[in-house]
């Protein structure tokens, strides 16, 4: 019992981690539409910036503050070089420029800061500690609670500010909240702009974990079954949706892998969300579209 509780914790942890990469597609998506499949590039972005500026020298907070308004600016100038332009086209087209856009910012990352692989050092111990005989890791537990931080406040902006109140009202029927007097063109870019916040924090955490490497881009994968999950609408559904994924992932690997030859834990979330798909489309707690006829 001891052990499946520590793969299920395990489990867990990872799930929220995967949350955060996911709440980058919900701000968008839930505010314009848009599903922005560069939110794994603003991830690489945050994290090649950061570490490329510490190792230049540059001190830990200051790196972060140059970091963190460089996203902003990124998020800001996205929004009106990119989604501006393309307002009211189809949704494939606007996938498409997200598309174009995630490999803009990895050639020009690459150019700014090189292709090497760099570790990421945020002074945070992985070293295992023991609760009732269950193993837990300090790096995921300050992980998981920086993603519950992350996901209560912006929770809470959605629910208690004038501009979340603003952006649940353009998320519902833009051409209405437009008519009542709301600027879209600004809650655009302030959603751009969270989101690349959010990116540098997930850069960092997942920088941390695996290394800042290119490859941190593809990350951008492993969301794609707690967006389906948890509905591509709701920040309360990314973190559900996490949470399963992970969990049912590492018991699936720990549990079933041996029956089959193992490795099951790559693709497993993607089959639990295939079943998703066919049974609730719009996820745990996606709205589902409903039109007039």
């Amino acid at each position: 019992m001891a052990f499946f509780v520590e793969v299920l914790v395990a489990g867990l942890l990872a799930g929220v981690m995967y949350s955060m990469v996911a709440l980058g597609f919900v701000l968008i998506y839930k505010a314009s539409g848009v599903f922005n499949f560069a939110q794994g590039s603003l991830v690489l972005f945050a994290a090649l910036t950061f570490v490329s500026l510490v190792e230049r020298g540059l001190g830990f907070w200051a790196a972060l503050g140059v970091t963190l308004a460089v996203m902003i600016a990124i998020g800001v100038a996205v929004e009106r070089a990119v989604l501006r332009p393309l307002v009211n086209r189809p949704p494939m087209t606007l996938f498409l420029a997200t598309l174009g856009l995630s490999y803009v910012l990895e050639g020009v990352a690459q150019i700014a800061w090189g292709a090497q692989v760099h570790g990421l050092e945020l002074g945070i111990t992985d070293v295992p500690f023991e609760i009732h005989g269950v193993f837990v890791s300090r790096f995921d537990l300050v992980a998981a609670a920086t993603a519950a931080t992350l996901v209560a406040t912006l929770s809470a902006l959605f629910k208690w500010t004038r501009a979340g109140l603003a952006l649940r009202a353009v998320a519902d029927d833009p051409l209405a909240a437009l008519a009542v007097g709301i600027d879209l063109r600004r809650l655009w870019a302030l959603v751009w702009a969270i989101a690349g916040v959010v990116a540098l924090i997930a850069g960092l955490l997942w920088g941390a974990r695996v290394g800042v490497q290119f490859s941190l881009s593809l990350i951008v994968l492993r969301a794609l079954p707690v967006l389906i999950i948890g509905g591509f609408s709701s920040v309360t559904g990314t973190i559900v949706g996490g949470l399963l994924v992970g969990a049912s992932e590492k018991l699936a690997e720990v549990y079933v892998g041996p029956l089959v030859g193992g490795g099951i834990e790559n693709w497993f979330p993607y089959g639990l969300a295939l079943v998703f798909l066919l049974i609730r489309p719009t996820g745990l707690f996606g709205e589902p579209a409903i039109e007039r006829v």
